[in-house]
């Protein structure tokens, strides 16, 4: 089945829409969980589009704070005025927060979500003494890449078991070539023999690589070929060597790149 509307386009893959909608029905929270590049964004995007919501992304990193989050004190020429955060918005006027990669998150920041992810579905601001009713529109959405866990990030079991979870995965053969075509507008023979280069680099076993290669990545090569880009070149540039910086494994998947076209 192929979801297409005039800004966001994507391909759904399981029965992912069908559960965002039950979750959203109940105000429940949503984690979604997948490698890099395979379209969870994507969805998000889909989805507030469908729903007609605001979309409000924010991108984790180590550095978030909770002030990043919820707002701060800020002094103008006319005093000291309180300026909401991206969540506090979503919280006060309705919207889909979205916290991309929540792991990179640090845990003193994710614990502001709790109240917000249970039955209270309320925010906190210390800072003010406010609690924030949320907004009967608003919904909580987070993603990460389970490959990415060790021991130093991951999300809390007391965190986890506030959401409703879904696990995506690189989509299957025949969608990903449709999504090729759609998004770089290259011919189908030509999108299904990237989707196989893009599988046997995935299935690679004796290459170190630290991450498989994403379909986002095989879309930026399929752009590059539409535009006249000889394809060997466009697969070294925008697959290959994002992937690792090891020369003997760019000469490995260089090979493997020719042997494809």
């Amino acid at each position: 089945m192929t979801e297409d509307t005039n800004s966001c386009y994507y391909q759904v893959q399981d029965n992912e829409v069908e559960i965002f909608n039950f979750a959203k029905a109940h105000n429940l929270p949503v984690l979604i969980k997948g490698p890099t590049g395979c379209g969870k964004t994507r969805f998000v995007e889909y989805m507030a589009h469908n729903l007609g919501r605001e979309l409000v992304t924010v991108s984790c990193h180590d550095d978030l704070t909770a002030a990043d989050l919820l707002g701060r004190h800020l002094v103008s020429s006319d005093g000291t005025f309180w300026q909401d955060g991206p969540l506090t918005r979503a919280v006060r006027h309705g919207g889909i927060c979205y916290l991309d990669e929540i792991i990179e998150a640090r845990k003193d920041t994710t614990v502001v979500l709790h109240s917000l992810s249970d039955h209270r579905r309320e925010l906190h601001l210390e800072r003010t003494g406010e609690v924030i009713k949320a907004h009967k529109d608003f919904m909580l959405v987070v993603s990460y890449n389970p490959g990415y866990q060790n021991m130093m990030k991951g999300l809390k079991p007391s965190t986890r078991q506030r959401f409703v979870a879904m696990s995506f995965d690189y989509p299957s053969p025949e969608n990903e070539a449709n999504i090729l075509v759609h998004e770089a507008g290259i011919k189908l023979e030509l999108a299904n023999t990237l989707v196989k280069l893009g599988a046997d680099i995935r299935r690679l076993s004796d290459i170190d690589l630290k991450a498989a290669v994403s379909t986002r990545l095989l879309i930026y090569a399929a752009k590059m070929m539409s535009s006249g880009c000889h394809a060997q070149t466009a697969c070294l540039h925008c697959i290959i060597e994002p992937l690792t910086d090891e020369p003997e494994t760019i000469k490995a998947l260089s090979k493997l790149v020719n042997a494809h076209f």
